[in-house]
């Protein structure tokens, strides 16, 4: 925001401000000055650094009450406003106009006065310098009030030539399917149906809060005008000039809020001054359609908590001074409480705090000590990030690199990920043009990073394996959805260029197991992952290779995530030559039994007697299957059923696998004799014979 010197010390008492004094003031109310430009005469342009909550210091009359309300400066000021003095009126403006508002969510107020007979001529030079002194240029005298208030008091507006106006009406509207507007910069813009518009009866005259539109442009043959001042909605208004690529003074007020409450003063301001230098004169009346005006903001404020939040003792006096001279309205209630209205210009007070906030920066931050010692309490750090610490080193202690890849990617790759359940979630900004999608699923990032590493020309042993933790985004019932994941990915190592089944399964073992180890590390050694192979529910993975994982652990089982082969579109769209092998799983579901309940018993006293079993089974026999079977028989002393390996080949038939499992006997007392166990090993592959059909392979 720039601000002129001379400009400034307009509304101070007394008068005399210097440029080193607005730096330093300015900078102690948290309004750093960026840079300095010397001007003729003796004025000074001033850069003010103001952030986005603090539209009323988007004017020089902002900056002036942060000036007068400061309690540092060596000569106390005064504020002093501007005066305004309404001109006479004659006729009525409803004769001449008609005002309707469509939206009154997206326009809370729209004014309109008429003024007729103006002289549309050169701004005097007061009017001049003070445009110029902020680097703007002069147009004409009507047109350069509208641009004085805006920088005087905050409120953007705008004047219409009334005769230009169809209808002799205003309608605040939706663009229409097809509709165009040319801007006052002469360009041409194709609206869409998100943008709001001021229209006359036949079409769009203005972009509401960014532009008015080069059709009824006020020019030197102009006699009436229609001055418009209005607050819009800011997100619409945002919408609108993002779009576009408009960027003006007024969106960007209207972008961080412009109360309705301040607009009939500042519309005063603004017609007293076209009428002095035009010689118009204004109808009687003020054309306005909009929702109802907002309820003052009152906030109670405890002059004890403000001591105990600043750490140094401010009398309520000198608290309910530094209020008022910011034009909060401050009264004394029952006690010491304060109940304090907020103006409507400062959108910003809605808390408590907001006004201790406000005392701190009135009376300098300064003033608060800063202790030498800070007590600090160390406590070890939480769950849940103990929790990612451990998933990390367990990760990289299997060979697993981290990775921290960006949130955004192309629509087309996030689609591919995308459930059909929910939909894409993209942003509207042009700096995100070739990937303006928030990511679906981690695995976006992980695959663009695996191409990476194959340009690099990076082949370790094992293969590449890589993991990530991060959220992905999508949408729902038109609301946002976020979770945080955990994405692996590693290799399909092979000897040959096209790995064989054998391959495959080979790191399907390897990344299943990483699964199992870190659902044990993070869930306890009772934790099982269920696989259940079904269809995808997205097309990135192979229909043939995936699988949805659960998570069961103290008797209840919940989804856990999913994991599958790649699939050839997923791979050509990322580049990729060599299948991979990715699993993405839930945050919250592995964090949900951490940490793990701890146990401990004695190691075993006697030898176990092991047993390994060869069984021919279908292809579409899942080892979940014989594992539940084997241990729901609950054979005598069998201590474990684990898996071993599977066998496919010509050996077994096409159609078939060997899979093998080997039993663990144990008896806690004594030695047991191979004896002993065989009736219980002859039961269970007498149970998998008639329960699964299954042959015993020599």
């Amino acid at each position: 925001m720039d601000i002129s010197l001379h400009w400034l010390n307009k509304y101070l008492a007394p008068a005399g401000l210097t440029a080193d004094e607005a730096e330093d003031l300015l900078t102690r109310a948290g309004f750093p000055i960026e840079a300095r430009t010397d001007l003729p005469g003796g004025d000074c342009r001033l850069d003010v650094e103001v952030t986005s909550n603090r539209g009323d210091c988007l004017s020089h009359l902002g900056c002036a009450r942060e000036i007068a309300a400061s309690r540092t400066s060596s000569t106390p000021r005064e504020l002093m406003p501007p005066t305004i003095n309404d001109p006479e009126t004659e006729g009525s403006a409803g004769d001449h106009l008609s005002l309707t508002n469509h939206e009154p969510a997206g326009c809370t107020l729209f004014t309109a006065r008429v003024i007729r007979g103006v002289k549309v001529s050169p701004s005097p030079d007061w009017l001049v310098k003070a445009l110029e002194s902020v680097g703007q240029r002069s147009i004409n005298n009507v047109v350069d009030i509208t641009n004085f208030i805006t920088l005087e008091l905050g409120n953007p507006c705008h004047v219409f030539d009334l005769s230009k106006l169809a209808g002799a009406q205003l309608s605040i509207r939706y663009a229409r399917q097809g509709e165009s507007l040319t801007t006052l910069d002469a360009k041409a813009h194709k609206l869409v149906p998100t943008d709001l518009v001021v229209a006359d009866a036949d079409r769009p005259q203005s972009l509401a809060g960014v532009m008015g539109g080069k059709d009824s442009e006020v020019t030197e043959s102009t006699l009436d005008v229609v001055f418009e001042m209005a607050t819009w909605d800011p997100v619409t208004i945002r919408t609108a000039a993002r779009r576009l690529a408009i960027r003006t003074d007024a969106g960007y007020r209207f972008e961080r809020g412009v109360d309705p409450r301040t607009i009939n003063d500042a519309a005063r301001r603004a017609v007293a001054l076209i009428c002095e230098l035009s010689g118009g004169v204004l109808c009687d009346g003020v054309l306005s359609e909009g929702a109802p005006m907002p309820e003052p903001t009152v906030i109670t404020l405890r002059p004890s908590r403000c001591d105990r939040l600043l750490g140094i003792r401010v009398p309520a006096g000198d608290i309910i001074e530094s209020l008022r001279a910011l034009e909060i309205g401050v009264e004394q209630e029952d006690g010491d409480d304060l109940r304090c209205t907020i103006p409507p210009h400062r959108l910003d007070l809605t808390r408590e705090i907001d006004l201790v906030e406000e005392v701190a920066r009135t009376a300098s931050l300064d003033a608060i000590p800063i202790r030498e010692r800070l007590e600090i309490t160390v406590r070890p750090p939480q769950e849940s990030e103990r929790a990612v610490r451990e998933l990390g080193a367990l990760l990289t202690g299997l060979g697993f690199y981290e990775t921290v890849t960006f949130s955004f990617t192309s629509p087309e790759r996030a689609a591919m990920f995308c459930p059909p359940e929910l939909s894409l979630l993209c942003v509207d900004d042009d700096r995100r043009k070739a990937e303006p999608t928030l990511r679906p699923s981690v695995l976006t990032g992980l695959l663009e990073c695996r191409r990476a590493n194959q340009d690099a020309g990076v082949e370790p042993e094992g293969g590449v394996r890589l993991y990530e933790v991060a959220s992905v985004f999508a949408e729902a019932g038109g609301k946002s959805v976020e979770h945080r994941n955990v994405a692996l990915l590693c290799d399909v190592t092979s000897e040959g260029r096209k790995p064989k089944s054998d391959d495959i399964q080979r790191s399907v073992r390897v990344l299943r197991g990483a699964i199992d180890a870190l659902v044990r590390a993070l869930a306890g050694p009772g934790a099982v992952v269920r696989p259940e192979q079904t269809k995808p529910h997205a097309s990135a993975f192979d229909p043939g290779a995936f699988a949805r994982l659960s998570l069961e652990c103290g008797g209840s089982a919940t989804p856990l995530g999913y994991m599958s082969l790649v699939g050839r579109p997923a791979l050509d769209a990322f580049g990729l030559d060599r299948p991979c092998l990715v699993a993405e799983l839930g945050v919250s579901a592995l964090l949900a039994h951490h940490p793990p309940a701890a146990s401990a018993k004695p190691l075993p006293e006697f030898p176990a007697i092991e047993r390994d079993l060869s069984l021919i089974l279908d292809e579409s026999v899942a080892w979940s299957q014989v594992q539940a079977l084997v241990e729901g028989a609950s054979p005598d002393r069998l201590e474990a059923c684990s898996f071993v390996g599977a066998y496919r080949g010509k050996q077994v038939g096409a159609g078939k696998k060997s899979l093998t499992l080997r039993l663990t006997f144990r008896d806690p007392a004594r030695t047991l004799r191979h004896e002993e166990v065989d009736p219980q090993v002859a039961s269970v592959v007498e149970g998998v014979k008639r329960e699964l059909g299954a042959e015993i392979r020599a």
